[in-house]
């Protein structure tokens, strides 16, 4: 492929499919895990398990952008350098970071809901914050080495150019963002309100466990790190 650059071959719908091969793959199996959980320990309702996902996609754009035109200013190095285990640190360091905030936030909220209707609605513990979680999954979890990525930042650090690697990057996470986690994350929140409906302290149960999944994958990250 980087032939295929130096010869001007490579254009931005090429590094959209290559993002598009992520989103529809990797992407998935990866992220799912993180964002699906928090959807599902929350019991969001559709509004929010979108609006979520959209931060949550939008976190993973931005990095993607941020990156390769970051490659395309200072070269090689950083392709090098995302190739380490540093990135497997930062997302343990934000698993860990939410499931403790979906703690705090139990804490804080007492879980008490009326019956009726409000009984399934989404825990809304900080308000305007509660979407910054799924905007630092998103960024975080952009920076998993795969080999779409380091493709990525290997052809943006060979155009020399922070803009045409900024484009390279935006097409690319515009691509991955075309994932079946838009339509995941959603069911994961659905089935949180089922799961909560007419048994409020069974949603007190179903919020500490998702906390304590997403700390024990953040461990996870950080165990491998530290091997």
């Amino acid at each position: 492929m980087l032939e295929q650059l130096a010869a001007g071959q490579v254009g931005l719908a090429t590094v959209w499919l290559l993002g598009l091969s992520m989103g529809l793959t990797a992407c998935t199996v990866t992220c799912l895990p993180f964002i699906g959980t928090w959807a599902l320990g929350r019991a969001s309702g559709t509004a929010e398990a979108m609006l979520h996902t959209g931060v949550f996609l939008a976190g993973r754009v931005f990095t993607y952008t941020l990156l390769a035109s970051l490659a395309g200013a200072v070269g090689v190095g950083l392709a090098k350098a995302l190739g380490g285990s540093w990135g497997n640190g930062l997302i343990g360091v934000v698993s860990i970071a939410t499931g403790l905030w979906l703690l705090v936030g139990r804490s804080a909220d007492g879980c008490a809901r009326p019956a009726g209707p409000a009984a399934v609605a989404p825990l809304r513990f900080h308000r305007r914050r509660d979407g910054l979680p799924p905007l630092f999954f998103g960024a975080a979890l952009s920076l998993t080495p795969c080999t779409p990525l380091a493709s990525l930042l290997l052809l943006a650090a060979n155009t020399g150019s922070a803009a045409q690697g900024a484009a390279y990057g935006l097409a690319f996470g515009c691509g991955a963002a075309l994932t079946p986690i838009i339509v995941l994350v959603p069911l994961a929140g659905r089935l949180g309100r089922e799961i909560r409906a007419g048994r409020a302290w069974l949603g007190r149960w179903l919020l500490s466990g998702a906390a304590i999944v997403l700390i024990l994958l953040g461990l996870r990250r950080l165990f491998l790190l530290a091997g």
